[in-house]
């Protein structure tokens, strides 16, 4: 990973706002009844408004035979973990989606994933989002110059167990900056050792998965979506963060 100087920051900071931007444009419009085509279409015009480019439109993933991704956002609603597709269904009262969205502005890319309630959910579905949050949170608190990329997933691990949930293992968070995925890979588990240290310009994403029952998932047929092995609900936030001279900073907020 290239270290990113003052103004290569700047620049995503652009990019991550307007991430954030189409969040909140999405907040007003998510509600029963809306169809999940119709939300990628409102961040597609947004983006294009806004002279950005769509990162996940065809996207392809590893092996030449491998689909292109078919939308902007990746929705993944109750028990999908990640990388749902923007398809025609109907969102219903109790619902929960995770959408992610990733866009590259000005040269510099900007990456985040938001949780959101349909309606009125369960207490038990309120509880995981809350949760989830609040374990992209303890992530990010652990970044600091001078300490290590492991630290991230020790925290984010130790707070999921005492929260009685799972994190997904294998998917996790990644570099980023003038291209969506760079080293190093940022995993949201325990691992032995303490991985690279943290130095002030780095940038990458934290976005742990919170399942509410175990951490196993399943890759439907359509190369794409990832669900929990044992059908339970699962919960996404995610933030791009830089490395500072005295912390962090979340490049993908308002």
């Amino acid at each position: 990973m290239r270290l990113k100087n003052a103004k290569a920051i700047s620049r995503m900071r652009d990019s991550g706002r307007m991430v954030a931007e189409c969040f909140a444009l999405l907040k007003e419009n998510i509600r029963p009844g809306v169809s999940i085509r119709a939300l990628d279409q409102m961040v597609e015009n947004y983006i294009a408004e806004r002279g950005a480019e769509p990162l996940y439109k065809g996207y392809k993933g590893s092996g030449n035979n491998h689909p292109p991704f078919p939308g902007v956002i990746c929705a993944s609603v109750n028990h999908e973990i990640c990388h749902g597709l923007p398809d025609d269904r109907i969102l219903n009262n109790g619902d929960i989606i995770g959408i992610d969205i990733g866009l590259k502005y000005k040269g510099y890319c900007g990456d985040a994933c938001y949780t959101f309630p349909v309606g009125t959910v369960p207490p038990a579905a309120a509880r995981l989002l809350q949760v989830a949050e609040e374990a992209l949170y303890v992530g990010i608190e652990a970044v600091k110059p001078g300490g290590y990329l492991y630290d991230i997933g020790r925290a984010i691990h130790d707070f999921a167990d005492s929260k009685g949930v799972s994190v997904v293992h294998e998917w996790g968070g990644h570099g980023i900056g003038r291209i969506l995925h760079d080293s190093p890979s940022v995993l949201h588990i325990r691992q032995n050792g303490r991985g690279p240290k943290l130095r002030p310009g780095m940038t990458f994403t934290i976005e742990p998965m919170i399942n509410q029952g175990g951490h196993e998932w399943i890759l439907l047929k359509d190369g794409w979506t990832v669900i929990t092995k044992d059908g339970s609900l699962s919960a996404q936030f995610e933030h791009t963060v830089a490395v500072t001279k005295s912390g962090y900073e979340i490049l993908t907020k308002l």
